[in-house]
């Protein structure tokens, strides 16, 4: 059996938008260090239930994820380009930080040293003082992996990561991933539409179809 201690365990997760059910009793475990790929057809709920996990959208159902809510890289990065990479990142330490200080500019020194720790956990060291909109689609997509680090939650989600990128930059993403789940013990759940990637990067597959899991 997986341990899930610290991992995502998900049992009966339901959501409904709009009076129609989206999501039907999913069950899923993800084992703290294992990467597991969420595969399924365009509507069939990988969002709405990567949301769901994170907090995002209401829900039924039981989800354990480490005493942390889970942090969530969105498709498009969801970056400011008018922020520095570091600037970026450190928007994942206001949930310890609060809002006023750091919305003017007094973030702690300690956060500051860790969100230089985190650019460079994904292979940005130094570029903390660029700007987001200079930087490549591959390096911003790192930036949003640095900020969900910067959250320190045991579990990490990524809703379709690669799905802009070229297959170099998708591959050098996704090994971060990987890499990320192997060294600090994450759990991590990543929605792909590549069924190559999937199997080349996870150690697990699963289906969504129709708001319901296929696959072990």
């Amino acid at each position: 059996m997986l341990e899930t201690r610290r991992g995502l365990s998900v049992h009966g997760l339901e959501v409904t938008l709009g009076g129609r059910p989206v999501l039907r009793g999913v069950a899923l475990e993800v084992a703290p260090g294992e990467v597991v790929a969420l595969e399924g057809a365009s509507g069939a709920g990988k969002t709405s239930l990567l949301r769901a996990l994170a907090g995002l959208l209401p829900h039924a159902g039981q989800i354990v994820s480490g005493g942390a809510r889970p942090a969530l890289v969105f498709q498009q990065h969801a970056l400011a380009g008018r922020l520095t990479a570091a600037g970026n990142v450190l928007v994942g330490a206001l949930g310890r930080c609060g809002f006023w200080r750091p919305a003017l500019g007094l973030w702690p020194a300690a956060e500051r040293d860790a969100a230089a720790d985190c650019l460079a956990r994904v292979g940005l060291a130094g570029f903390g003082d660029r700007r987001a909109a200079h930087l490549s689609g591959g390096q911003r997509q790192r930036v949003a992996v640095a900020r969900a680090l910067m959250q320190r939650a045991p579990v990490l989600l990524a809703d379709e990561p690669v799905a802009s990128l070229d297959p170099e930059n998708a591959a050098a993403v996704l090994g971060l991933l990987h890499t990320l789940a192997r060294e600090q013990g994450l759990a991590v759940l990543v929605a792909l539409h590549q069924p190559v990637l999937a199997a080349q990067f996870a150690d697990r597959r699963l289906r969504l179809e129709a708001g319901r899991i296929i696959g072990t």
